[in-house]
């Protein structure tokens, strides 16, 4: 299964609307066949193990990170293509967290003769599938905040420099990411303040380009601004509101954006309305990247789920800028707190993440 799972990993950020997935079969303890999703539209990781065991699948175990689907859509049922087989044994790291199909797969399979074992590696199979796991069940994108701060809790210094709090391994990291997700979001204060690419530039070459977005209720954003001045499959969203100016929108969609009109909330892009468009379009995987503010709002709408960050060991002092504006909470017992604790070097920045959740009461 862990060799499944490191398959899997192979997909991630190709895969939407489908999740990641890894199979493996072993023949008498010797791994016949490998498998994972590439991107939707091409065969199942069932699938492709199956192929590269042709024969030898017939009495075989196959291990698999997901459960076999039942229906289907683009591609036909993996299910069927291992009862097909003639598999003897499928061992499943996580059922399907969609209502609608969870359990069939599985139920199809044993109808067959087929055993099954499910939940092996379920912690690090649920994880691998988090993003698909919130798209499929709220229709919003899996959303993940990476921020770089000095120990002091700075993002920036007083003035507004933040080049470079994190360190060049960190940076390295963040690009790497960036390949793995949908799309990358920043509020428009940082768009003005960094003008950023917000693209993909791995220290090994290649990668992909997350689509990118950018709040911004007035229409600020430059035509001249670098992320809508470069060479890039990616789009270029600006999320906005009805109020905003005709004449701004017809300028920043000449220079190649694409504005989208949404509700308001106190003057600003309703943040919930975006996600969910988002989630229509459909985006699995979010990354904010700033600012404060722009965190501050998805935090207190609980649209962030997971924190990534990087602790430089600087100090600012001073007024410096925040990892989250504004006042937050007014009781202890009301904040949030980390789950799923994963805290490492990167080159000389701490690297810390988890998953955001609410404090468990007294």
């Amino acid at each position: 299964m862990r060799q499944a799972l490191e398959l899997a990993e192979r997909g991630r950020g190709r895969t939407t609307p489908n999740p990641p997935v890894g199979a493996i079969v072993v023949r008498e303890g010797t791994v016949v066949g490998r498998g994972f999703h590439p991107r939707a539209g091409e065969p199942h990781a069932e699938i492709f193990a199956l192929r590269e065991a042709g024969r030898l699948a017939r009495d075989a175990e196959v291990f698999v990170t997901l459960e076999p689907c039942s229906h289907h859509g683009r591609t036909g049922p993996c299910a069927d293509a291992l009862i097909a087989a003639g598999v003897r044994r499928v061992v499943v790291g996580v059922q399907d967290p969609n209502p609608q199909v969870a359990g069939k797969g599985l139920d199809r399979l044993r109808a067959a003769g087929i055993a099954v074992e499910v939940g092996v590696l379920q912690a690090e199979c649920q994880r691998l599938i988090r993003p698909f796991a919130t798209w499929v069940l709220h229709r919003r994108p899996y959303t993940l905040y990476k921020a770089a701060m000095t120990l002091d809790g700075c993002t920036a210094t007083g003035l507004g420099d933040s080049r470079w709090v994190s360190c060049e391994e960190s940076r390295q990291e963040v690009h790497r990411l960036r390949d793995r997700v949908d799309a990358i979001l920043v509020g428009v204060e940082t768009a003005l303040a960094d003008d950023p690419q917000l693209t993909t530039r791995l220290p090994e070459g290649g990668g992909r380009d997350p689509m990118r977005i950018v709040v911004d209720s007035r229409l600020r954003l430059p035509v001249a601004a670098r992320m809508l001045q470069q060479d890039s499959a990616a789009l270029t969203i600006i999320a906005t509101t009805e109020a905003a100016d005709p004449r701004r929108e017809e300028e920043l969609t000449a220079a190649g954006a694409h504005v989208w009109r949404l509700p308001s909330a106190h003057g600003r892009v309703d943040l919930a309305a975006l996600w969910r468009r988002l989630g229509d379009w459909p985006v699995q995987t979010l990354l904010v990247e700033g600012g404060g503010t722009l965190a501050a709002a998805a935090l207190a709408q609980g649209l962030i789920d997971h924190l990534l960050l990087f602790i430089s060991p600087r100090l600012v002092g001073g007024e410096g800028r925040r990892l989250f504006a504004g006042p937050g909470v007014g009781r202890m017992a009301e904040s949030l707190r980390l789950d799923d604790l994963c805290v490492r070097q990167c080159g000389e920045d701490m690297r810390v993440e988890g998953e955001i959740r609410p404090c468990s009461p007294d």
